[in-house]
Formats: structure tokens, sequence, C-alpha cells
């Protein structure tokens, strides 16, 4: 009989969602137990429970990002899952809820209704602009999925994955700048120059360290929104930081950021044009959790492969 330790500060709605679901054999735990073998929680609790269940075999995130868990110290014997296709319509109205704050000029009119000053600029519309996203897995194809409602063209940046129907052309590494400059050749920052927002979507692995460095903020129109739903690290603190001081890009919008929190002399708080979210772009919802863990159990007791494995070299 399967033994689940549930890692959770409100164990409580999980436990009543689990029991709910009706899951065959399972014994739940909400205290400590050595002897369990299955692990559902957030990442920080999971982290400090490794070293103590030695007959652990599959551990479930609440979370997609498990970065926490990518340390090599950290035993890698066991099928460490995550959760996927349960934040892309989240992120989605994050995403186009600042978009639509950007292009309807939102802040503007506030500003204008409290000076008493009538502004009836128009701010355009979505239609016909070009979203580029960094990262095309479960949540960046929701987003493009989205954006073809707007009637939007949609590029995406990937190692290699081209599955999305609706992104509307592909790029490679070779085409976008690293921290470590690539040869300028024709189409190098391609990607980067046709681009009104760009989005990133990227989980923290060495490889994705400052991939949006100067070189790309640069390349950036200075019209286009930057937003950031993945990782801090992604985005280069310093070279955003000069870029919106110096109008590089009209704006940035970041979910995440690092460290998080920001320490209060950190100069995002005060960077022009730039808006600051707190990581709360897409929470993790017990019933999505519960959800996606039900699903992997019944293929854990069938013997049958799990989704959404981590591939621990990779971090993702």
């Amino acid at each position: 009989m399967p033994k689940l330790l549930l890692l959770s500060h409100d164990p409580k709605e999980y436990l009543d969602l689990l029991q709910q679901a009706d899951l065959p054999n399972l014994e739940i735990f909400t205290e400590f137990n050595p002897e369990c073998d299955v692990l559902f929680g957030d990442t920080r609790r999971i982290h400090d429970a490794l070293p103590n269940l030695p007959n652990l075999k599959w551990v479930q995130t609440t979370s997609a990002g498990v970065e926490r868990l990518m340390d090599t110290s950290l035993r890698r014997d066991y099928t460490l899952t995550n959760a996927k296709n349960v934040f892309g319509e989240s992120m989605s109205e994050y995403v186009f809820g600042y978009m639509l704050f950007f292009k309807k000029r939102i802040r503007p009119r506030i500003l204008a209704q409290r000076a008493k000053q009538w502004d009836n600029e128009d701010g355009g519309v979505l239609r016909g602009k070009t979203l580029g996203l960094i990262g095309v897995g479960s949540i960046g194809a929701h987003i493009a999925m989205t954006a073809k409602h707007f009637r939007m063209n949609v590029w995406g940046y990937t190692l290699e994955s081209e599955t999305s129907k609706h992104v509307d052309r592909y790029f490679h590494p070779e085409t976008l700048p690293h921290p470590s400059p690539l040869p300028q050749g024709e189409g190098t920052l391609a990607f980067a120059k046709g681009l009104d927002y760009l989005v990133v979507v990227l989980p923290k692995t060495d490889g994705t360290t400052s991939i949006v460095n100067a070189d790309v903020l640069n390349a950036l129109p200075n019209h286009a929104l930057l937003i950031n739903v993945g990782r801090g690290n992604a985005v280069d603190a310093s070279a955003l930081v000069e870029a919106l001081n110096q109008n590089k890009i009209a704006g940035a919008v970041l979910d995440v950021t690092e460290p998080e929190p920001l320490p209060e002399d950190h100069p995002f708080w005060t960077t022009p044009n730039l808006s600051l979210t707190f990581h709360t772009s897409a929470i993790s919802y017990p019933e999505d959790m519960v959800g996606v863990f039900a699903e992997n159990y019944h293929l854990y007791i069938e013997g049958k492969p799990l989704k959404h494995q981590v591939d621990f070299e990779r971090g993702y």
C-alpha cells in the first residue's frame, strides 16, 4: 500500500481533496513518517524531507519550478514530477492583463482623470503586433494560443521543441544572443528586433541565466514591453535598469526577480516604467494540484510512466 507524506503549509485542504478523489489503496500522512514512499507538496518542504525517507520512490511537486531540488548534493534515486498544464490559464490572464494595461493606456488615463485632463489618445490594438516567447513549454504554448484570440503574430525561442501550432515562427539558440556573445551574423538578432512584446517563460537553470542581456534589450524596438513570468535569473538586472532609464524599451513587468524578496536598496523599486508583481502570476490552487497528483497516482499504481517527469540533468 503506497504511503503518501503530504507536505503543505495548509495540509487540511489538500487532505480533504485527496480523500474526495478516492484514490485506491493510498495511505495519507500529514505528519512525518519515515516509511512513506511518496511525497506531495512544495519544494522547500520536500527538500528538507528528502534525507529522511529511505523508501522514497516518487515526488510530486505543487510547482512547475523545481530548482530547489536540482542541487547535485541532493539524492536523485526517485522519480520527480512537477506541476504542468495547470498554470497556463492563470499566466495567460496575467500576461495579457499587463499587455492591455500598457496598450490601452490605463495608467495615463488614471493620471489624466486625477489631473482633470481630458485624454482621448488612442493606444491602438494588439491585432497584428508580434509577441515573442522565450520558452514555449506548456505555459508558453497557452500564452501563444491566447495571443491568437487577439490575432497577434507569435514567435517562439526554444532549445529544440516546435510543438505549439500557435507559434508562427521558431528561433533556436544560434539566433539569439547569449551572455557569451555569439558571432554577429545575419539573423542573430532577428528575434528581438522583430518584437512588440517579449515574454520570458523559462525555468531556472545554468543555461537560462541572463539570457535577456544588454544585447537583447538593445535589439528590441523602443516601444517594446518585457514581461518575465519564468524565473528572475533570466533577465540581466543591471542591463534592464539601464535600458529603462535610457528609454531603450517602453517598460517591463517582472513577476519574478533574483533574489526574492528584493532588498530595500535594489534599483528595481525605483526604476521608471518597471512594475513588480511579487511572484503572484500563477498560484498553486489545491484543486488543480490534486488533479495533477491523482492522474499520476493512477499511473504509479499501475506501474506506468508518470507524466511531467523532470530530467535532473536539464533541471526541468
